[in-house]
């Protein structure tokens, strides 16, 4: 064991500080010597200066100024824009990893559809009491409006981000899954393309797999869930506009598929078909890629007073004409305290033992465990939920008695609206900070396609970084940032 507890150095200034800490190092084993897979990455960079990696880190930054590659950080009074920040050392995965992960993701997305299929048709789940009735109509994401329509394939998760956190046993688990509009494959494919011009060679002599194609995959499984009489669909992605947080993602993959972006004053309904406006005339839509939240879809359906949807597009979706994905009411299936019950959903649907565990999660709206909760405020991280984006969270360690008292009195008001989670040791990756490398924690959010015939998931995903040091948030909106993730072949 090392002195201090810190990774082999080689005498070299860049390492000096990189602190193993008790979390799960991605590039260094407890001994401080490469993993095998980091070991060419940890050799080349003896080689580097801190000034050789910085000039990569300015040209990176750079590209992704040059792009527009940004995001909006909603209540910031230092302006709403901003270069979304990147990490320039990759992530390295190696293909047994990526085994388990791909079959894990595969087995949860399957149960999750068939879940929904459940509760807005037979409700079989329910009356079976697996989980509680009450937890399904109580959530804000439960569409009523769904029971009984009909869903293209049974298809309602098409497009799905699953965050997934590396234990300190080196395992992984799922922390939550984004089911409704999940955001960040952009930034998984920029930082792919720039890492690439930035270490070229480093990137060609590891085996890595590519993840260029998933544009394309995306298409395929959009045109795989067109209405049956529509054999050549036409496809578009819905933005809510230029002032939303993910809109360089919306055009960002609307060019990648060669298909239209549009805004809902874009279409239009005319006897329950759905058409947008060209210079040529009206076009029929079979196919909405939609990055609009279900309350503003449709405002004859859902909130009146949206502008952002289509009036009448949900009776078009009702009646066949038109598939939306992800579908309507697919966000129950991504509520924090469902999430707790997702392993028994795999066991009563697919009746196989979960490959990829969830995290341990107490429900606030059970006495016990609530009770439990509120004495450990300040051991444990609590969730909303409802909140993405690392909004609504209260992490106890890190919180003060203000801050706890405030959750303490918002979990008595309305339990049903937390869960809590101890707080882990995410594992932690290299980054380059101040021109030195130091170790920072890391999620991976994988990205999942789904036809129903067919399940893709391209090999890697967006792995976001807590730049802070010491931070254990990793959103881009509270000071996270991301960095490209390699799958090996081998």
């Amino acid at each position: 064991m090392l002195t201090e507890h810190r990774a082999r150095t080689n005498g070299h200034s860049l390492f000096a500080t990189y602190d193993l800490g008790d979390a799960y190092d991605e590039m260094f084993d407890v001994a401080g010597d490469p993993r095998p897979p980091f070991q060419f990455l940890y050799q080349r960079l003896l080689e580097l200066s801190a000034r050789d990696l910085q000039a990569r880190q300015s040209y990176a930054n750079h590209s992704f100024l040059n792009q527009g590659i940004t995001f909006t950080v909603y209540g910031d009074d230092e302006g709403t824009e901003r270069i979304f920040p990147y990490d320039l050392l990759p992530r390295i995965l190696t293909a047994a990893e990526w085994a388990v992960i791909e079959q894990g993701l595969s087995q949860r997305i399957r149960a999750l559809n068939l879940f929904l299929d459940d509760i807005y048709h037979e409700a079989r789940i329910l009356a079976d009491r697996v989980i509680p009735r009450e937890l399904i109509y109580t959530c804000q994401h439960f569409r009523r409006e769904m029971r009984s329509v009909e869903v293209a394939h049974k298809v309602y998760v098409a497009i799905a981000g699953t965050d997934l956190v590396r234990l300190p046993s080196g395992s992984f688990a799922v922390l939550e899954d984004n089911l409704r509009v999940p955001s960040g494959v952009s930034y998984m494919l920029t930082n792919r393309a720039v890492m690439k011009r930035a270490f070229p060679r480093i990137f060609s002599n590891y085996g890595v797999r590519p993840i260029d194609h998933y544009g394309q995959a995306l298409l395929t499984t959009l045109r795989a869930l067109a209405p049956a009489h529509r054999p050549e669909p036409t496809i578009v992605v819905l933005t809510p506009g230029v002032y939303n947080s993910a809109y360089f993602e919306h055009t960002f993959l609307a060019r990648q598929m060669g298909v239209e972006l549009v805004e809902g004053r874009d279409l239009l309904v005319h006897d329950n078909v759905v058409y947008m406006r060209t210079t040529a005339g009206l076009r029929q839509v079979d196919v909405i890629y939609r990055r609009v939240d279900d309350d503003f879809i449709d405002p004859l359906a859902f909130r009146p007073d949206s502008t952002l949807g289509v009036a009448g597009l949900f009776n078009a979706y009702r009646a066949g004409n038109v598939t939306l994905a992800n579908a309507v009411g697919t966000g129950v299936a991504d509520d924090k305290a469902v999430y707790a019950y997702v392993p028994r959903l795999i066991k009563y649907y697919l009746d196989e033992e979960p490959i990829l565990p969830n995290v341990e999660t107490y429900l606030c709206d059970n006495p016990r465990e609530r009770a439990y909760v509120l004495e450990h405020l300040d051991e444990l991280v609590v969730k909303a939920v409802g909140e993405s984006g690392g909004y609504g969270m209260l992490i106890g360690p890190h919180s003060s008695a203000e801050e706890r008292e405030r959750f303490r009195r918002l979990i008595e008001a309305n339990p049903r609206n937390y869960i809590a989670q101890p707080t882990l040791q995410l594992s932690r990756a290299p980054c380059f900070i101040d021109g030195r490398i130091e170790p920072r924690h890391v999620d991976l959010r994988p990205y999942i396609l789904n036809c129903g015939d067919q399940i893709t998931i391209v090999p890697g995903g967006l792995t976001r970084v807590a730049l802070r040091k010491g931070s254990l948030v990793v959103n881009s909106s509270q000071g996270g940032g991301s960095k490209d993730t390699w799958v090996l072949f081998d």
